[in-house]
């Protein structure tokens, strides 16, 4: 099957990325700062240089892209290119909040076609291949029903959420609290979870992955103005995005395109 080898060491990537990070989440360790708000610690490090010394062994000619690695223009002209955080939700990590992902895609041609989400600590595998579906482990995964927003689940950033960014949209469905951006992402794509969205920047690889598994359990993920998206862009932060179940989507453009 196609991409087949690159799903293998994906996986085998996360899961060892996913080792480290467990080996480090009771012990002491120091906390350092990439910028303001911005932590980093050495299960950042190490699972980062675990996932490049597997992948880049196996495919030396793929270009690269990570939170942890300093940014090289090479990539841009590379067809294919793995968008790698590993680990997403440093800030939950650090609070021993057990929501955080490992995320790692790879994309050609500016799409992901290879998507894998690991939450290490509680040792849930998501992963999904372009035109191949999404899966948790054995199970096929599949976007909720829900039609419409009252009622609805929608997941929220903690930090957000403490900022009062969400304040507003309290009354129009129910709010969940919930770390990682990439872990959110699996959450629709299995169908616990109906949307989530955020007004602020994201880079790349903090949804990259997630993107492939919602769009291959049939959901959507866009821009605020609905346009898709595309990856190993110069400049990788993106202005904010929706990802939702597809039926929630237009509802929720509307919504937060309204002036408040």
């Amino acid at each position: 099957m196609q991409w087949e080898k690159e799903q293998t060491c994906a996986l085998k990537a996360a899961r060892a990325a996913g080792e480290i990070i467990r080996s480090h989440y009771h012990t002491r360790y120091a906390v350092d700062y990439k910028g303001k708000d911005s932590p980093v610690t050495i299960a950042d490090r190490d699972a980062n240089h675990k996932i490049h010394e597997i992948l880049q062994s196996e495919f030396p000619d793929d270009g690269w892209l990570s939170e942890e690695t300093v940014d090289s223009p090479a990539r841009l002209s590379c067809r294919r290119v793995w968008v790698v955080d590993p680990m997403d939700g440093t800030k939950e990590f650090i609070q021993k909040i057990p929501e955080l992902a490992v995320s790692i895609a790879l994309v050609e041609d500016g799409n992901p076609v290879v998507g894998v989400a690991y939450n290490p600590i509680q040792d849930q595998l998501f992963w999904a291949v372009h035109g191949q579906g999404a899966w948790h482990d054995d199970r096929r995964l599949h976007v909720s029903q829900v039609t419409q927003l009252q009622g609805a689940t929608i997941l929220a950033s903690r930090s957000e959420s403490k900022r009062g960014e969400w304040k507003k949209f309290s009354t129009q469905f129910h709010i969940q609290q919930t770390g990682s951006a990439a872990y959110k992402m699996a959450l629709i794509a299995t169908g616990d979870a109906d949307a989530t969205f955020t007004l602020v920047p994201k880079n790349e690889w903090d949804i990259c992955a997630g993107v492939l598994l919602i769009e291959e359990a049939g959901g959507i993920v866009s821009h605020l103005d609905g346009q898709p998206l595309r990856f190993n862009q110069a400049k990788t932060l993106l202005q904010g995005l929706v990802a939702s179940n597809g039926r929630l989507h237009p509802h929720l453009l509307r919504l937060i395109a309204q002036p408040r």
